[in-house]
């Protein structure tokens, strides 16, 4: 690697700046500490930890994971120790070796759900954002998913709006017919910013047995076979929409960062690909200004949305 110092990599998320874009998604980095033993995690921009719930969760049964061409498909089901033990067990061991602020993914599966864990979540002071995911089934309203319907969306964001401080940044899934509308929808009812794109729907087949391969039949598929999708629906909301949008969906490269941005997120999130090297987003914090200088970019920030101009 090349280093480039006439080149910056600063972005802004609601007044946050981060030294560089990139930012290992919820799910595939844990709470950080896993990956600080094999290299630096201190120059990702940021990163965001595994998506907890207010109770501790064990995850759906195995198998879970099923591999796909260019990608993979999981159905782990929100495996997490629970909010209170986040709290006092994991941020603690993560300052230890993480000196920024972090972005904190909080699921549930009601509004009750959601107003709690972000409330706890909100004093601390190293998250430096709230990534609110709305895929998870409503178990309330008939198994009915959050984020699948205007109401919905905007009903969590504007429960949660009312008990926390920090920017909250609605996580969006491509699982519906019109993510415009729901992005809008997210908008109007005071968010922040927002995070698409989730896992799409997919599933594997046995071929010996007949059956699905994982014992919950389907999961989510991400991974470089998603990226286009990722690409579109990013490149359609920024189009509706006045507030950020932290892009992610089969990111595997610092020229995918790149075209994710032109498409107009102005944060990239990498996932599936920290799974596959867990150098991965290390790698692609190098590799970015050498990328920046070959397509003559001497500041990412003005490269967000430069595919709607003209």
């Amino acid at each position: 690697m090349v280093k480039c110092e006439n080149v910056s990599t600063k972005v802004s998320l609601s007044g946050w700046e981060l030294d560089n874009p990139v930012i290992p998604a919820s799910g595939t980095f844990g709470f950080g500490y896993e990956f600080a033993e094999i290299y630096d995690i201190n120059k990702l921009g940021s990163f965001s930890f595994k998506g907890t719930t207010v109770s501790e969760r064990f995850g759906n049964e195995t198998p879970r994971i099923a591999e796909a061409p260019m990608g993979i498909i999981n159905s782990v089901g929100l495996q997490n120790p629970g909010i209170d033990k986040v709290i006092s067990e994991e941020l603690p061991k993560l300052k230890k070796v993480y000196h920024k602020k972090v972005i904190a993914n909080i699921s549930g599966f009601s509004v009750d759900d959601y107003v709690a864990a972000c409330s706890k979540i909100d004093n601390e002071d190293i998250v430096g954002l709230i990534e609110v995911n709305i895929s998870c089934p409503n178990v309330h309203s008939g198994g009915m998913s959050f984020g699948t319907t205007c109401e919905n969306a905007a009903k969590i964001t504007e429960e949660v709006k009312k008990v926390v401080s920090k920017p909250v940044f609605i996580k969006l899934t491509p699982n519906v017919t019109d993510i415009v509308s729901i992005a809008k929808a997210c908008e109007n009812a005071g968010a922040d910013g927002l995070s698409l794109i989730n896992t799409l729907v997919g599933m594997r087949i046995n071929l010996k047995t007949g059956k699905p391969v994982l014992k919950n039949k389907t999961g989510g598929l991400s991974g470089p076979a998603i990226f286009p999708v990722a690409l579109a629906d990013v490149y359609k909301v920024y189009d509706a929409v006045k507030i950020p949008i932290i892009g992610m969906g089969g990111v595997s490269s610092a020229e995918d960062v790149i075209e994710m941005m032109m498409a107009g997120a102005t944060a990239v999130e990498v996932g599936a690909y920290n799974l596959v090297n867990p150098y991965a987003s290390s790698e692609i914090v190098d590799n970015l200004p050498s990328a920046m200088e070959k397509y003559h970019i001497k500041n990412i920030k003005d490269i967000i949305g430069v595919a709607h101009n003209g």
